[in-house]
């Protein structure tokens, strides 16, 4: 049929860099998937890495960044506008701070949802922090492995398809949680919030507390009441394994990404907590 374009041609993945991306993870976190579940759920979507991964026929992801959410919609309803957007965007500090400069709420959709993946395709570490005023600052990202590239034509259209499948909603993650049904799979990886050590977090007018990771904590004990599965990824504090002590809790090595060269890079623990047991091996 003229006009329309073939099924993309290679597999999607994310297209979105993401600090506290769980890479390292994904495998040993699509363990405890098992497609007997009704549907998945993601309430820190980030960048979806394990979404992608898994590809479930019904999925629900969410996070309260907005421009966030607007971009996944972006991808799903309008993959060949946004990337001939994308394209009009020049490669360069210069020219990344010039973007960066754009008030959002002064372009449209298509333009903001590519500015949203220009900046987070050229920022420092994949970094999503704003100032008070709720103004994206992170600074152009010199050693990024990413630098000088942007998603091409094909990958959002494969993400385009993968997204079809997915409810996105721009909700808290207490919101997203209340509408978790029994049969459903939950996927928790949220930004971190200790008191004895510096970790990174998602830095933003409204930054996630420890007051949150107690609010987290009840609301998982409503999910299991409700049997709701679910996996969280956290970094291995006091507090977490305080807050998360009823369940199982098992410990996991990782290499930090947020130091500004690969070689000053280190490895730390976080803990996966579950209700739930791996389906496969």
């Amino acid at each position: 049929m003229v006009g329309v374009l073939p099924p993309p041609a290679i597999k999607p993945d994310a297209f979105l860099r993401w600090a506290g991306s769980k890479k390292q993870l994904v495998e040993q976190l699509a363990s405890f998937w098992s497609d007997d579940y009704s549907r998945y759920v993601e309430p820190f979507a980030g960048s979806s890495r394990l979404y992608f991964r898994l590809l479930p026929k019904k999925a629900l992801l969410a996070d309260k960044n907005s421009e966030l959410i607007e971009a996944y919609d972006v991808v799903k309803q309008h993959p060949v506008r946004l990337f001939a957007a994308i394209s009009q965007l020049t490669v360069g500090r210069k020219n990344y701070y010039s973007v960066r400069a754009r008030a959002p709420e002064t372009l449209g959709t298509i333009d903001r949802a590519a500015r949203f993946i220009y900046l987070n395709r050229f920022c420092f570490n994949g970094i999503y922090r704003t100032n008070q005023l709720g103004q994206f600052n992170v600074p152009y990202g010199q050693t990024s492995r990413k630098r000088g590239t942007l998603p091409s034509l094909e990958s959002l259209r494969a993400c385009s398809e993968a997204l079809k499948s997915a409810e996105v909603r721009p909700w808290d993650f207490g919101t997203t949680l209340r509408y978790a049904n029994e049969g459903d799979f939950v996927y928790l990886d949220p930004p971190y919030a200790v008191t004895h050590r510096r970790v990174f977090r998602e830095y933003s007018a409204s930054p996630f507390t420890i007051e949150d990771l107690s609010r987290l904590a009840e609301h998982l004990a409503r999910l299991d009441d409700r049997n709701v599965h679910f996996v969280v990824s956290y970094a291995d504090t006091r507090e977490a394994r305080r807050q998360f002590s009823q369940w199982d809790i098992r410990r996991v090595r990782v290499r930090r990404h947020i130091a500004g060269f690969s070689d000053a890079r280190r490895y730390a623990s976080e803990i996966l907590v579950t209700n739930t047991r791996p389906k496969h091996a």
